[in-house]
Order: C-alpha cells, then sequence, then structure tokens
C-alpha cells in the first residue's frame, strides 16, 4: 500500500493554502499527495432551483479541484498530485479517507487582528476522529512564513527551517507524539524544541508564603524528568538539535509563545471511547486557535 499526504480541498482560500502546505510536506516525506474533495449532496427542491444548474455544479465538483491540481504539479515539480471527489459529510468522510494516510493537511481561517486559527466545526470534528495526524494550516500561509530570515533580514524559502516546536507532557508522554516530532525536524533539517509547562502542587499556592526555592527546586525536578522521557529520543535521531524549555506556567499559553517562531507546532490528542463524543483537550484547543504556527495533532492510546 502506497501512503499518501492527504489535503482536504473545497477551493476556498484557507483549504488552498492547506494543499500547498501539503504539497510541500509530501515533497521533504517522497510521498504522493490526494487532494479530496467532499461535496454534500444538495436537497432535491433546491436542487432543481435554476440558480444550481448543472454547470454550476459541475464547475465546483470538477473543474476547481482539477485546476488545483495542475498548479500544484507546477509549482511543486516531482509531486505526484491526484483529486478525488467524494459525495458526503467532510467531517466524516475526510478522517475514513485518511486512514491509510500518513497525514491529512486542513485549511482554517485566520482570526481577524489576532495571531491564530479560526477552527471550523468541520476541521474539530475531523481533528477528533482522525487516527492519522491531522495538520491545520492557516489561510495565507506561505512557504517563507516555515523559515528563517535571510542574510538581508527578509524570510525567504531559500534560508533554514524555523524550529519544530512540542508540547510534551512527562507525566503521559507518548512515542507517537514524540517521534511524529523528532521526524518533522530531521526531515527539515532544523531544531526541535521540546517545551513543557508545570504548576506547583495544587495545595502550596492556599495560605502558604511564598518559596522560591521550593519552586526553584520543582522546577530542577521537571527540567529533570524532561531530559529522562528525552534521552532515547536523542539517541534515535543524533542528527536532530534538541532544545529543553521547562517552565513554570500554562503549557498552552507557552506553546502559543514558541508558536511565533515556529515552523510548525506538534501536540497530542489522546484517543477517548466516550458515549459523549470525541475530545481534543484544552491545551490542544487553545493550541489550535491561537497558534500563529500549522499545528499537527497525533492521535495517542
Amino acid at each position: 500500500m502506497v501512503h499518501t499526504v492527504v489535503a482536504g480541498f473545497d477551493g476556498s482560500a484557507e483549504s488552498r493554502a492547506a494543499a500547498e502546505w501539503a504539497a510541500r510536506e509530501a515533497k521533504l516525506r517522497g510521498l504522493p499527495l490526494k487532494l479530496v474533495h467532499v461535496w454534500e449532496p444538495v436537497p432535491e427542491p433546491i436542487a432543481q432551483a435554476p440558480l444550481l444548474g448543472a454547470e454550476t455544479q459541475q464547475h465546483w465538483s470538477e473543474r476547481i479541484p482539477r485546476e488545483a491540481a495542475e498548479g500544484l504539479r507546477l509549482r511543486h515539480p516531482g509531486v505526484d498530485v491526484t483529486v478525488e471527489q467524494i459525495s458526503g459529510r467532510p467531517g466524516e468522510v475526510l478522517p475514513r479517507v485518511a486512514k491509510d494516510a500518513e497525514l491529512l493537511v486542513l485549511g482554517s481561517r485566520g482570526l481577524s487582528g489576532i495571531g491564530g486559527f479560526l477552527v471550523g466545526s468541520v476541521g474539530q470534528m475531523v481533528v477528533a476522529h482522525a487516527g492519522q495526524p491531522v495538520v491545520l494550516v492557516r489561510a495565507g500561509e506561505q512557504a517563507t512564513d516555515e523559515h528563517a530570515m535571510d542574510p538581508a533580514g527578509i524570510p525567504s524559502a531559500a534560508a533554514p527551517f524555523r524550529p519544530v516546536v512540542l508540547g510534551l507532557d512527562t507525566d503521559n508522554p507518548h512515542d507517537a507524539v514524540i517521534e511524529f516530532a523528532f521526524d518533522a525536524a530531521l526531515r527539515r533539517e532544523t531544531a526541535l524544541l521540546v517545551v513543557h509547562g508545570w504548576n506547583p502542587p495544587p495545595y502550596f499556592p492556599y495560605g502558604l508564603p511564598a518559596d522560591s526555592e521550593f519552586e526553584a527546586e520543582l522546577g530542577r525536578q521537571d527540567t529533570a524528568a524532561l531530559a529522562e522521557v528525552l534521552r532515547p529520543w536523542r539517541q534515535k535521531f543524533p542528527a536532530v538539535e534538541v532544545v529543553e524549555q521547562s517552565r513554570s506556567g500554562s503549557p498552552a499559553n507557552h506553546l502559543v509563545d514558541a508558536s511565533r517562531e515556529a515552523s510548525l507546532v506538534v501536540v497530542g490528542r489522546r484517543i477517548r471511547r466516550s458515549p459523549l463524543g470525541a475530545h481534543i483537550g484544552p491545551v490542544t484547543h487553545a493550541v489550535l486557535h491561537h497558534s500563529t504556527a500549522p499545528v499537527a495533532v497525533v492521535a495517542h492510546g
């Protein structure tokens, strides 16, 4: 079975940005790219309306994805780009189509005036249910956004990649999340910044005077725990420069701060079988909505 990179495509600006990112990622991985256009059947009474003729429907369901694929082939020579069109609900179809893919890429609107994403209901549903890694890309994301400044101080795709950022929970580290981040840094020939946020025990702030030495000791213990988790991965990926960052405070805030200088942010999502439905988790949810770099969400058990 040939693995692919799959990008959800509907013709919008955000899906076009996602397709461009997916093409660059496919080239890094040496994989083909599949654009998946999911169209929802129009209810019969509306389908018969004169404003929705056969020509208009064919334009959106066939011509736009085909032309997008042709443009991607020209801009990313060597990447095999195909188009698949499926009828159904995007939030249900995309995770199913991508179950054998290496990753699924989706677009998300940028928040006007504020750095970060606006993750719609389809994106949240796909992230919450997909078994494969899902990458969210903002509308307007360009190749230069992932790279450092050139000697002239201008962002350039010819300059080295910015670091990959990994949000790591040292209490429950998961191999799939860590390996994805190390592999992404290796392919980009860039550093991996591992971010872990920690807080004092819940009883510490209540009725107790501030103890800077105690908090410093907690910080040293957390730094040691982070180093211990990463030790075997440093050995497995010796070519990747690893920068460890253990800081007191909200993990989500630290990751959002780090995203401003990142090419990619990697976070995890626990697979939960709950009668109330799947959940993304508070840290991942916050990073998805406020990161200024593309975000990869890696599902784990």
